[in-house]
């Protein structure tokens, strides 16, 4: 029996980066060898198995043959006489396919049968055979990797591989969840933008988030945005985000902020009258779609409705300021108003000709929602409960007259 370090630990190693997680593969075992040393299986679809000390993962080696489409479709063959090699030559990155052995005599040995070491010199994100077509999620841990790894480039051969599975309709057989799953992954990364510029340059993204893909070639005004195209202000508004460390949530709603955009007449272009409510549109179908999450998806829908009023804020009077808080929820759920304030940020700062990083919405809109919860709504039951009896439905016509007094104070200070 001999075990090797595989995948990503490797690769991270040799970059010199945190290993997070490792990853092993074990040769010459059969499942109830590892249960008698004292593993604990876990696989579904092959023989996976627990450290009984450190809990890391162990895989006996393996091959895979494609039965049908998707990234389901596999049989897996898992015996003792199967080689690092055949283990190695089924992953989906050169830089993911090396090996550093662990066992005694060949502690610290490097495998990099495929060329690992050669692609991270280059910074390229190369796959490691023809097998990589027979799994569509391959082309979002591709994407995923360039938002990681910013100043690496996917291989000519590699990208006209993806385009080749999206042509056959392999992406149209993922399904959402791991859709999902792998688009959030990458939305965490420092460089966003380049996940989603290698699914529209392989044609991926047109078939999982078309209302997005619809932004590129859709003019904006130039007062207000240099850079012209929607598409690229989006990636920008993306970017802006991540740089300041914003939440998943928040990184989703300035991602989708945008999407009515695509759909307003051309003969009005660069002019987007009314895109804030064709996007909610567009939003809640899109994240029904993909089966967002309920915190990211209320945030993008309440996003794409209110960018727009946060922008103008200190144009609103009060009884706007006060419905667009009680419209947010914001009295119940503050923390998430907050968040559509940060993700309204990143709009304002999406932009080509970044302005001073100063965005006075924001502590303006926070302080009118301080100043509204400070107003004391139970007093207010009580007193109108006593001078108007019978008649309950006044309650809350009195608190949010009281709120728009009270925002009218911050209003008339600016």
């Amino acid at each position: 029996m001999k075990v090797f370090c595989v995948g990503g630990a490797v690769r991270d190693t040799l970059l010199g980066l945190p290993v997070k997680d490792r990853d092993y593969v074990v040769l010459g075992a059969t499942p109830e060898h590892m249960v008698a040393l004292g593993y604990t299986p876990v696989g579904q679809d092959f023989p996976v198995f627990l450290h009984p000390d450190t809990h890391e993962e162990y895989a006996l080696a393996r091959t895979e043959r494609k039965n049908a489409p998707g990234y389901r479709g596999f049989v897996f063959h898992c015996a003792p006489d199967v080689t690092l090699e055949q283990d190695l030559y089924r992953r989906d990155l050169t830089i993911n396919a090396m090996a550093i052995a662990v066992t005694e005599n060949d502690v610290g040995v490097l495998i990099d049968p495929y060329g690992g070491q050669h692609d991270l010199a280059a910074k390229l994100l190369r796959h490691v055979s023809n097998a990589f077509v027979e799994d569509p999620v391959r082309i979002l841990r591709i994407a995923r990797f360039a938002a990681r790894f910013r100043d690496f480039s996917v291989a000519p051969e590699t990208m006209e591989l993806m385009r080749s599975m999206v042509v056959a309709g392999e992406v149209d057989a993922l399904v959402p969840e791991r859709i999902w799953q792998e688009l959030a992954r990458g939305l965490m990364e420092s460089a966003p933008s380049r996940m989603f510029a290698v699914l529209r340059e392989c044609g991926a993204l047109a078939r999982i988030m078309p209302e997005l893909n619809a932004l590129w070639g859709v003019p904006q005004p130039a007062k207000y945005h240099p850079e012209i195209d929607t598409g690229t202000h989006v990636m920008l508004v993306l970017d802006y985000a991540a740089s300041q460390n914003f939440s998943l949530s928040v990184r989703w709603a300035a991602l989708l902020h945008d999407l009515g955009k695509a759909t307003s007449p051309p003969e009005n272009w660069p002019h987007h009258h009314g895109h804030e409510g064709r996007g909610e549109v567009l939003v809640k179908q899109l994240c029904l779609r993909l089966k967002t999450p309920n915190e990211a998806r209320d945030l993008a829908i309440m996003t794409a409705r209110e960018h727009g009023n946060v922008g103008r804020a200190f144009e609103l009077r009060a009884d706007t300021i006060v419905r667009l808080l009680e419209r947010c929820d914001a009295f119940r759920k503050p923390e998430r108003f907050v968040e559509m304030l940060r993700a309204s940020e990143s709009d304002w700062f999406g932009r080509a000709d970044l302005p001073d990083l100063h965005f006075p919405q924001f502590d303006f809109l926070e302080r009118a929602l301080i100043v509204a919860q400070s107003v004391p709504a139970g007093q207010i039951a009580s007193t109108t409960a006593l001078r108007f009896p019978g008649k309950a439905h006044r309650i809350p016509t009195e608190i949010h007259a009281a709120r728009i007094r009270a925002v009218h104070a911050i209003v008339a200070s600016e």
